[in-house]
Order: C-alpha cells, then sequence, then structure tokens
C-alpha cells in the first residue's frame, strides 16, 4: 500500500494539508501503539509498525519536494541514491552563481529557483495522476534534482 492509498487520498503533488492532518489523526486513533498496550505481542508489534508508516507518509506527503520524488519513485522514474545527470547549462549557470557567494546569493539563488519552478509549475499545480504524461513527471523529475542541488549550496551558505 502506498501513501496515497494508506491516507485514502488521491495521487496529487499538492496534498491537502488539512485533510492530511485531520485523517492523520484518524489513522493515529485506530492505530497508536498506546492503544494496544493490552493486546497480545503481535498486535501490538503490528501497531507500532503501522503507526511508524503512517508517520513517514505524513512526513513525506506534507513536504512537496519529497511528495516529488515519492511520485516519481512509484511511477519508476526515480531510484534510490541515483546519480542524475544535469544538463550542462543548468550546471554552467549554478557555477557562476556559486562563483559569486555572498551575503546576496542566497536571494539570487532562490530567484534562480523560482525561475526553475516556473517552468514546472503547471505540471505541479495541475497534476492528475491518469493524465500526467512521462514528459511531463521527466520534467518534474529534472526539477527535482535542480532544486536539490540548489537545495545544498543555499545549506553551504547558511551553514
Amino acid at each position: 500500500m502506498n501513501y496515497f492509498e494508506l491516507f485514502g487520498i488521491p495521487v496529487s503533488i499538492g496534498v491537502d494539508t488539512a485533510a492530511l492532518a485531520k485523517k492523520y489523526f484518524e489513522l493515529q486513533k485506530q492505530n497508536h501503539p498506546d492503544f494496544f498496550t493490552q493486546a497480545d505481542e503481535a498486535a501490538q508489534e503490528d501497531a507500532l509498525e503501522k503507526s511508524a508508516e503512517i508517520n513517514k507518509a505524513l512526513k513525506v506527503l506534507k513536504n512537496r519536494d519529497a511528495t516529488i520524488h515519492y511520485v516519481l519513485k512509484l511511477k519508476g522514474l526515480v531510484e534510490e541514491e541515483e546519480k542524475y545527470a544535469l544538463p550542462p547549462d543548468f550546471l554552467l549557470e549554478v557555477m557562476e552563481l556559486n562563483e559569486q557567494l555572498s551575503g546576496d546569493s542566497a536571494a539570487a539563488l532562490t530567484d534562480f529557483e523560482n525561475t526553475i519552478y516556473a517552468e514546472v509549475k503547471q505540471i505541479i499545480e495541475q497534476y492528475n495522476d491518469a493524465t500526467t504524461s512521462t514528459d511531463e513527471l521527466l520534467k518534474l523529475k529534472e526539477y527535482f534534482y535542480k532544486k536539490k542541488y540548489l537545495q545544498r549550496i543555499l545549506d553551504r551558505l547558511e551553514g
């Protein structure tokens, strides 16, 4: 069962966080280990596993980038520890930004991030599991890796 099925919601990138929170509390009421203290050991272990899975799913589904990665993984378009080759023009542009790192760089990187988001904004906001094409998903994959790359630079600036 995938995370969307677990929460009883359609596969989406823009998950309704209010509905997600409501369903999370319902699922935890049914599966939280504290409610199984009088049950046998197998039932307690099952509740612990379900509760952990619910927590993990919530963490992924309430974070848009993690949700993008998860949807791409469900579609078989992303693998763990994948070495994705970013386009050379993107890397060149980031290298130029990286060479100019200063106190103002965070703003420049955020502007650059907004530019790459604009390329996939419609796909993200209007994602439909039944009609989104493989080409659109591949654009989303490239966006995901570009954003991940930029985030590493931002983290370095803040650290």
